[in-house]
């Protein structure tokens, strides 16, 4: 079992400016924060069937006091938190294996949402934090055995597999769980931050110093999946990141037939250019399409936009 990889990320490391460390140390209400969220996908130019799929969620828990003797001041006439989930999967394996793998994925995280018997919404402390962190791992790992006893038992899914990248926002506070070659960004003022590292063995080798990006021996082995939803034989934990929010930030999931055929740089124009997550989404597609459209591609923005 892979030991699971938790990352703390802190603003100071997306280089801001003193008054967007203002912004970022702020932890408005999660019924203050708007969200824009819109999502796209397209099958591509080459490949017969779309393996990829996308959710969007948004969870309400709420509290309304309906009649009472204690004293105004005593409680609240009514609470409520909202969250956020955005989900994306890339699946893989023979024929409609890797549809189905990804489209599990999906639908087996809700049900385990589903069925929690509490739900944290808030984070007062940090402990309730690492909680949520520990579930994301938690699920994954179920979701990895759903898709593994799935595969056992009907033989026309053998080796299926999926990638999967979840970013869970609570007010200010996002969380990521990841697994495999889809990506989670951070796009903030005009500059885009990869927050996922992609488990391929081209990133490993460039990891363990035996190889420099871009290179003919790395883009040889790109596609090459170390960890992956369903297909591995051990049980693979994924990588979880805590960040904190700041207005106007932009949340950017997508697959790899979006960051294989559109450069960094032309992501984060179309980020900065574009006026609604719609558009973008649109317009990376579109992107996508011209710079060859060799896979699946998907892209699930959300624009954050925080009280004054």
């Amino acid at each position: 079992m892979n030991a699971s990889k938790q990352t703390n990320f802190d603003a100071d490391t997306l280089e801001l400016s003193p008054a967007s460390l203002k912004q970022a140390a702020a932890t408005p209400a999660s019924t203050q924060v708007k969200i824009e969220i819109a999502g796209a996908t397209h099958v591509g130019l080459v490949r017969k069937n779309n393996e990829d799929h996308y959710l969007a969620l948004r969870a309400h828990r709420s509290l309304e006091t309906l009649c009472t003797n204690l004293e105004e001041n005593n409680i609240e006439q009514s609470f409520d938190e909202i969250g956020y989930g955005l989900l994306v999967a890339d699946g893989m394996g023979g024929m409609a294996a890797g549809e189905v793998a990804s489209r599990m994925a999906l639908c087996k995280l809700v049900e385990l949402i589903v069925n929690a018997p509490d739900w944290v919404m808030r984070f007062n402390q940090r402990a309730d934090e690492t909680i949520v962190l520990q579930r994301i791992t938690q699920r994954f790992r179920q979701v990895n055995e759903a898709l593994k006893e799935e595969s056992d038992q009907n033989s026309s899914m053998a080796g299926m597999g999926t990638t999967l990248t979840v970013a869970l926002s609570f007010g200010a506070t996002l969380l990521i769980g990841h697994i495999g070659d889809s990506r989670a960004y951070v796009m903030r003022g005009d500059k885009l931050h990869q927050m996922t590292s992609d488990d391929t063995l081209d990133q490993a080798l460039i990891n363990a110093g035996l190889a420099e990006p871009d290179t003919d021996a790395t883009k040889a082995v790109r596609h090459v999946l170390t960890a992956a939803l369903g297909a591995a034989t051990d049980r693979p934990d994924p990588q979880v990141i805590s960040f904190k929010l700041s207005h106007n930030d932009q949340v950017l999931l997508c697959t790899d037939g979006l960051t294989e055929m559109v450069s960094s740089e032309t992501i984060a124009s179309v980020l900065s250019k574009e006026t609604s997550s719609q558009d973008a989404c649109q317009s990376l597609i579109e992107h996508a399409l011209k710079g060859g459209g060799k896979d699946n591609v998907t892209v699930l923005l959300a624009r954050y936009q925080f009280p004054a």
